[in-house]
């Protein structure tokens, strides 16, 4: 039987998840239940991180998703003795930003820091165990300073160059992309069509890193994540060659080098391809041939990089007007400019062997060039071929290598390059380098000052950081807004004390989320990004989740940014994460993509207010496989509250034996 004031008191100590949830964050706080020191006696460290957040201004369920799941991993580790650390932050710079502030009429700063605290407020609604003592914002001075640290000893170790370069343009965004950053011909960010064009920018050197890139079999990674990886490295054998020009260019170029990985096709060679973009075609082109060639190359440029590499697409090209020749046959070889080369991709040019390469015996069709066999198919009977033939056979009409299987013939050819002093073995990449350029205002700026007598001068460290104007106009117009600030632009040389301008691109947010999982073990000191004794107590990263869509931006600029912070004496061990884990995708109750035009959104927000954020965080553990993800079933989460009422009504109102 049950009295009246036990009745009272239940009611009154009904599970009120607001009340509850808001005393006890208030109380882990004060207490600084979650500040995690870097040595515990008797508790070994482990590092937990999840991606942190672009301050969009709303998390959304794929947030919780993410998140709720990651920090329940990180507090079985810290019950299991572990001194944990799981820290958060936010990723701040980027086109978002400037896009949003250009329409919504406010400053991205403004935007930016606004979303930054409404963001933090609801992370912290979820209870997790983040430290927030360590936070950090990739938009603070005190954090691109950094940031921009990290490209000063790049530069210093010949890792950041600056060259003239095709580049992929959104006309929308106005700034270049990343080639990491274009979607099937399109900006990710917009979908508009992307185009190419020929810019000085700056570059890191990723492709010096290839091959231990390329190395990532041992990592304790989702399978299909590593073979993305592994494929947009993309390891080529093969061999260099070069061909001598018949008239030397007006630069002093006597040769063209291409990479082949069929070398003992090169007998067969009887055209040279050139990407439009090549700086020798403007050396090289004839008089007669320059105003054909010019229409060409404005065509080229209109064209998106997944267009001109269509493999169902016709291909085009204009001669020239110039000669190269064969070393091996001594053959005088016609070049010809064609838009399905990428002056990116290798050496811009690229040897034509159309007897046994299908593009190149469909171009040499259309413009009536001849087709050599030096590969014979099995029981040739020597007449032209009717297609190519692209298999293994015997060489024939390619001197004294005549008779070798083709297997063979690519390695001794090879070498006899190599013993005439023409080229060699050699493995190429897929892999470009990293371009971070952007034409844009919203990111850290480039520590450099072009100097006319020094030329490309570094920023001391100690005058780090180079801090981004406020008073700035910020609209696109194609190039740097910072451009147009006399205020910033002009300076001094740090090397000569003479007049010199800085540099007015800002890098590529990607920078910033580069390295920030190693800034969080020492987020507050101001001599380094890091201490070394901070590095060797956390790093690397023991498990880390997020999204497998990064898996060839974000994860593969952060492997490459924590080999070289290794190579500098910083870290410990070779990778940055130990162990990855991505999540899938969570849909709407539909079980379709969430979008606002369907009215499929869940909104975390609505959802905490009304079932509490330890329900809402229940109900995501339940949901189903987290590496898959599935539809947010509104009717699922009153189970999980029913179950959380039941557990309270027994610690509250424990019932009588």
């Amino acid at each position: 039987m049950t009295t009246d004031s036990t009745s009272e008191r239940t009611r009154a100590e009904r599970y009120n998840p607001g009340d509850i949830e808001s005393k006890w964050r208030a109380r882990w706080e004060q207490d600084d239940l979650y500040r995690v020191a870097d040595h515990v006696e008797g508790r070994p460290n482990r590092y937990h991180l999840t991606m942190f957040p672009y301050t969009s201004g709303d998390l959304h369920v794929g947030h919780w998703w993410a998140m709720a799941p990651s920090d329940t991993l990180a507090r079985y580790f810290r019950m299991r003795g572990f001194n944990v650390l799981f820290p958060m932050g936010f990723d701040a710079f980027g086109l978002p930003a400037e896009n949003a502030a250009l329409k919504g009429g406010i400053h991205p700063k403004d935007w930016t820091d606004a979303n930054v605290v409404r963001m933090r407020g609801q992370l912290r609604s979820m209870g997790a165990s983040f430290d927030w003592g360590r936070e950090v914002v990739s938009s603070h001075a005190d954090y691109y300073r950094w940031t921009q640290w990290w490209f000063v000893q790049m530069f210093k170790r010949g890792l950041a160059y600056k060259k003239a370069a095709p580049a992929n343009w959104c006309p929308s965004c106005n700034t270049t992309l990343a080639n990491e950053q274009v979607k099937d011909g399109l900006c990710e960010r917009c979908d508009t069509p992307v185009e190419q064009r020929f810019m000085a920018q700056w570059f890191f050197r990723t492709t010096d890193y290839a091959e231990e890139l390329l190395d990532n079999e041992a990592l304790d990674w989702p399978e299909h994540v590593k073979v993305m990886q592994r494929n947009w490295i993309g390891r080529s054998e093969g061999a260099e060659a070069s061909f001598a020009l018949e008239q030397p260019a007006s630069d002093g170029t006597s040769e063209i080098r291409v990479f082949t990985t069929r070398p003992d096709t090169l007998h067969g060679v009887t055209f040279m391809v050139l990407a439009p973009e090549h700086p020798l075609v403007p050396l090289l082109t004839t008089p007669e041939q320059a105003e054909a060639v010019a229409a060409y190359q404005d065509r080229a440029a209109h064209a998106t990089e997944i267009e001109r590499l269509a493999t169902d697409r016709e291909k085009s090209g204009v001669f020239t007007g110039a000669y190269c020749i064969n070393r091996l046959t001594g053959d005088r070889v016609p070049i010809w400019i064609a838009d399905y080369v990428l002056a990116t991709y290798g050496t811009g040019a690229v040897m034509a062997v159309p007897a046994h390469d299908e593009r190149d015996f469909a171009f040499a069709r259309r413009y009536g060039m001849p087709v050599k066999v030096v590969i014979a198919p099995p029981d040739w009977d020597g007449k032209p071929l009717t297609e190519a033939w692209t298999e293994p056979g015997t060489l024939v009409a390619s001197k004294q290598f005549d008779g070798l299987p083709s297997t063979e013939a690519k390695k001794a050819i090879a070498a006899y390059l190599e013993q005439q002093g023409w080229g060699g073995t050699k493995v190429q990449y897929r892999l470009r380098d990293w371009l971070i350029s952007r034409q844009r205002y919203w990111g850290a700026p480039i520590p450099i000052v072009a100097c006319p007598d020094c030329g490309e001068v570094a920023v001391p460290e100690d005058q780090l950081p180079v801090e981004l104007p406020y008073d700035v106009e910020f609209r696109p117009t194609g190039q740097s807004p910072l451009a147009l600030s006399p205020e910033f632009v002009a300076t001094t040389c740090p090397q000569c004390g003479k007049p010199a301008q800085r540099e007015t691109d800002t890098m590529d947010t990607f920078m910033c989320s580069s390295w920030y999982f190693m800034r969080y073990v020492d987020p507050h000191n101001t001599t380094a990004p890091m201490s070394r004794e901070a590095a060797a107590a956390w790093l690397p990263v023991a498990q880390y989740t997020g999204g497998s869509e990064h898996a060839t931006m974000h994860l593969l600029y952060a492997r490459f940014f924590y080999k070289v912070a290794r190579d500098l004496g910083l870290v410990p061990g070779d990778e940055p994460f130990t162990r990855y884990y991505a999540q899938g995708q969570i849909l709407g109750p539909d079980g379709r993509r969430m979008s606002k035009s369907r009215g499929n959104v869940v909104a975390p927000d609505d959802q905490v207010q009304k079932w509490g954020s330890d329900c809402f965080r229940g109900y995501l553990m339940f949901l189903g496989p987290w590496d898959q993800g599935g539809p947010y079933d509104v009717d699922g989460i009153v189970g999980v509250s029913r179950w959380l009422n039941r557990t309270w009504t027994v610690a509250v109102d424990p019932p009588t034996r």
